[in-house]
């Protein structure tokens, strides 16, 4: 068995069909684990939907109801860039569930993964970008309420800028928000993170991995109770939506950096996947599943 747990639910597939977020991914990186032996069934939990209470604690109720009650408007659909159906809806609240779990789980075992999530373009009125309900988010507040953790840094390493995480905690002092992302790409306005690392075009390995290395040792200094880890694979040099040049043995680098500079300051780490476009979908699950070995490899 693992040091730590896996969080899973077969509900994390938004039910989009042919789109270029391909969201069978989460069944594909929990089947692939289980059959190289990874992991075992023991290793998963299943977590319940979020409680609309802890997602209110973001989410504006307004939002939350046309979301639950499929009256979106034609403007809020496009933003949003995925087709609306119940299981989607059903699949936000459940990767939010695995969010709140994961982090829970962190706490006691230094480590969790939710193999979902990642959901950092949704605002507390609107998504966008794939993202309805920013699960890292209500998780942190959840915590925060409970009076599990005070203060959680935020480290994104999606190739996209997180502009809702750095909205949703602007001006925020118990949350330290780390976007690492190719400037010229989605989303067009980004707001302010604490520390943002704008990368151009074409970004390799050893430039990548010199200035997150810098980043990290800057926002460690915040003397975090949790970090939140976007462990996006987007940054691989295939990727559709990406134009960094990352390679997958630069990116599960990237991973065990975050793992063992948290780990080497006592930081627990919850992980979420976000996002992954790659060409061959087979890519974007085994930079997923090369996160979870890193992971491993960290802890051990």
């Amino acid at each position: 068995m693992l040091p730590f747990k896996l969080v899973y639910h077969p509900g994390y597939d938004l039910n989009l069909g042919e789109h270029v977020f391909p969201s069978r991914k989460y069944r594909l990186i929990h089947d692939r684990l289980l059959e190289e032996h990874f992991a075992v069934p023991a290793d998963f939990l299943e977590p319940q939907p979020a409680a609309d209470v802890d997602i209110l604690r973001v989410h504006d109720p307004g939002w939350v109801q046309r979301l639950k009650t499929g009256t979106l408007t034609v403007k809020e659909l496009v933003k949003l860039e995925i087709p609306y159906s119940p299981e989607m809806v059903a699949a936000f609240w459940l990767a939010t569930g695995g969010s709140i779990l994961a982090a829970r789980n962190a706490l006691s075992d230094r480590i969790s993964i939710n193999i979902g999530g990642g959901f950092h373009h949704a605002f507390p009125a609107h998504g966008e970008g794939f993202c309805a309900i920013h699960d890292v988010a209500v998780a942190i507040r959840a915590l925060q309420h409970e009076g599990l953790i005070q203060r959680a840094l935020v480290v994104d390493l999606d190739v996209h800028h997180g502009n809702g995480t750095a909205a949703i905690f602007a001006g925020d002092r118990s949350v330290l928000t780390l976007s690492m992302h190719q400037f010229h790409n989605y989303p067009s306005e980004k707001p302010d993170s604490i520390i943002d690392i704008h990368l151009q075009d074409g970004v390799e390995d050893e430039e990548y991995l010199s200035r997150l290395n810098d980043a990290l040792a800057v926002a460690m200094g915040f003397a975090p109770n949790l970090l939140f880890y976007l462990a996006g694979a987007d940054p691989y040099q295939q990727d559709q939506l990406g134009g960094l040049s990352l390679t997958m043995e630069g990116l599960k680098q990237r991973d065990s950096l975050v793992f063992d500079t948290a780990l080497a300051q006592n930081v627990p780490v919850a992980v979420v996947l976000a996002g992954g476009y790659a060409r061959n979908t087979d890519d974007t699950v085994t930079i997923h599943c090369n996160t979870a070995k890193a992971a491993k490899d960290a802890i051990a």
